[in-house]
């Protein structure tokens, strides 16, 4: 369960990467939507899991490559945003979140498509 304190970090941190990753979407990624989906900072505020949802699925793995390339770059402008909230910006682990993905597969079962899972 996460203290009050956890859920205002990682509500301000979604705030702000999402606004950097907009950045990065106009500058390296046209014609891909790419937003942050959840961030869960652990207890002692030191790492940060952000996931971050891509569209299209296709270019899924490339924005992530990139992304992870970047990720120095994207924590020091985390830390010049939260400067004045967090005495240490927290090491970034960005996860792809494949809820889109898995939710079209659902969708293609249900409508008859692909392989039965029960036989």
């Amino acid at each position: 369960m996460d203290s009050m304190r956890q859920k205002r970090v990682n509500s301000l941190l979604l705030h702000d990467l999402s606004e950097i990753i907009n950045h990065y979407e106009r500058n390296f990624f046209k014609g891909t939507l790419i937003s942050v989906t959840e961030v869960r900072v652990s207890p002692d505020m030191g790492t940060a899991k952000v996931y971050v949802s891509v569209f299209p699925i296709d270019r899924s793995k490339q924005v992530m490559e990139i992304l992870k390339t970047h990720s120095s770059s994207i924590r020091r402008d985390l830390g010049t945003k939260v400067r004045k909230s967090l005495r240490v910006t927290p090491e970034l682990q960005l996860i792809l979140d494949d809820t889109l993905e898995r939710k079209q597969q659902i969708d293609d079962l249900l409508k008859g498509k692909g392989e039965n899972p029960i036989k």
